[in-house]
């Protein structure tokens, strides 16, 4: 496995422990305490258990008490409640470490398959020549092999395949509890890897039990090797692999002999002999995974160590609700009143165009008929008043009534709009009181009483004419006599009667009716000898 080159502000396997913002001094020891009982507790659980177990199935009973299942079944209880502590030390590297659990396994944080493969390769000739020189060497009593009896195919057969499946376990597990967290741990306040290797090694050794002093002595060489190894490549694969051979490979010799699980020696009561071979073994493993890793440049350097996440980051659970340091309020927002809808601490209209709901695309107020938004289109170009009549008159205030003694002359009368005069004997002709006698009202004029024989106007009001009839006869009795009437020079007196000759045409200056015509008053005919009587 060919790695690019580690980041040099990276740390070694050893120093793993402080791969952790949340590093703390007391963590690995910690860890280490909690480790420790919990795995005691867990193997003296399991058992418990399967003595309880054993007995009820009718096992037969140990000098000690314990249920006797047998070398084959035993041997696999054993290694399974060393399998145990693997679980137990990723809990620890995790809950009481602050660190990913894949931390102690290899510097990249995971496991490296392919490398492990690699040095199960480089641990194959060391395991091999291992008892090729072990079978010539004497034994306690001199002699150079053994007459045990051998198990059998059958029995034999089953051993392996229970051997291959539980020692690798129990070979990795040892390795993540020694070479795993204890060297980390030792690693978190040494810098030295040679000073930090020594603790763990002589852990492992005394871990096997005190037999000889030639085979503890093996057990301290095979741990400080595994150790620098595990240093030198950044992670347990090449320890896990020599472990599990070795293992693998004194578990299968014992296999294949009558009771030969059932011993109860270990590596620590090996003679000096196959303490020297086995140590011979392991320093070969060293040579062939030390070059391997030249060629191979396994990683051996984390990345760099994860800065602190600031406080304003982290997930947390507030105290008092979820609007601490305030009083959690009812409803979704925060420490104020909820508004009512969606409009606000307002209440909420009716309908969906808020407070004042718009009559259509225009807003909140209603523009003239045919506007075009945003602006109201007015009436013309003179806004949303009625344009001025053509001849110029400017609105005004109603002109009083002028006679012999008014303020004004028939000239200025004629100019000023005011109220209608009634027709009759003494009424102005139509030609005498101008364009301003027909024209319909402005707006600032003072309406004045509507006369019989007016004509109606464009809103329905009738315009002052005097004079003006329409197919029948008025009487002159019908027009008011006490409203004086201005007489118009050439205007000769006398009751109006209809005229059979229709409208006149019309004059200048007369106003435009409300369809854009000239307004025609009817010419009034006096007979002569004054109005008929029937």
């Amino acid at each position: 496995m060919t790695a690019t080159s580690p980041d040099p502000t990276g740390l070694p396997y050893h120093r793993m422990a402080r791969y952790s913002p949340h590093h703390r001094w007391w963590r690995p020891l910690l860890g280490t305490v909690v480790l420790v009982f919990g795995s005691v507790l867990a193997t003296v659980f399991l058992y418990i258990l399967t003595d309880e177990i054993g007995t009820a199935a009718g096992y037969p009973e140990l000098p000690d008490g314990g249920a006797d299942f047998g070398p084959v079944l035993g041997t696999g209880l054993d290694l399974a409640f060393i399998a145990v502590d693997l679980p137990l030390v990723l809990l620890a590297v995790l809950w009481l470490g602050r660190r990913p659990a894949g931390t102690v396994a290899s510097v990249t944080g995971r496991p490296r398959w392919r490398w492990l493969a690699w040095c199960l390769l480089a641990a194959v000739p060391p395991m091999v020549l291992l008892p090729m020189v072990a079978i010539f060497l004497p034994d306690d009593q001199g002699d150079g092999g053994g007459s045990d009896v051998w198990v059998g195919w059958q029995t034999f057969l089953l051993s392996l395949a229970m051997l291959v499946v539980l020692v690798p376990l129990q070979s990795a597990a040892e390795e993540y509890v020694f070479r795993g967290w204890l060297l980390q741990a030792a690693g978190a306040f040494l810098r030295s890897s040679w000073l930090a290797v020594l603790p763990q090694a002589v852990l492992f050794a005394a871990a096997h039990g005190w037999g000889t002093p030639w085979g503890f002595a093996d057990l301290l060489v095979f741990g400080a090797v595994a150790g620098l190894l595990t240093i030198r490549t950044g992670g347990l694969e090449a320890s896990i692999a020599l472990h599990a051979l070795n293992n693998l490979l004194a578990f299968g010799l014992s296999a294949m002999y009558v009771d030969g699980l059932a011993s109860d020696e270990t590596a620590a009561d090996a003679p000096w002999q196959l303490a020297l071979v086995d140590m011979a073994s392991v320093l070969l493993f060293a040579a062939i995974v030390l070059r391997l890793a030249r060629r191979r440049h396994p990683q051996h350097l984390s990345a760099p160590v994860p800065e602190p996440i600031p406080p304003h980051l982290l997930p947390y659970v507030p105290p008092q609700g979820a609007y601490w340091p305030y009083a959690q309020a009812p409803g979704a927002y925060g420490p104020y009143p909820q508004p009512q809808g969606m409009y606000g601490p307002y209440p909420q209209p009716p309908g969906s165009h808020g407070a004042y709901p718009p009559p259509g695309a225009h807003g909140a107020y209603a523009p003239p008929p045919g506007a075009v938004w945003p602006y109201a289109s007015p009436q013309g170009s003179h806004g949303p008043y009625a344009p001025p009549p053509s001849n110029g008159a400017v609105p005004g205030p109603a002109a009083a009534p002028s006679g012999p003694d008014g303020p004004g002359s028939a000239a200025s009368d004629a100019d000023a709009p005011g109220p209608a005069a009634p027709s009759g004997p003494d009424g102005p002709s139509p030609a005498a009181l101008g364009s301003t006698a027909s024209s319909p009202d402005l707006p600032g004029d003072a309406p004045g009483p509507a006369a019989p024989g007016d004509l109606p106007g464009p809103d329905g009001a009738s315009p002052a004419a005097p004079g003006a009839a329409s197919d029948s006869a008025v009487p002159s009795s019908a027009a008011p006599a006490n409203v004086p009437s201005p007489a118009a020079p050439g205007d000769a007196p006398g009751p109006a009667e209809p005229s059979s000759a229709g409208p006149r045409p019309a004059a200048p200056g007369d106003a435009p009716g409300p369809d854009g015509a000239s307004l025609a008053v009817p010419a009034a005919a006096d007979p002569p000898g004054g109005p008929q009587e029937s």
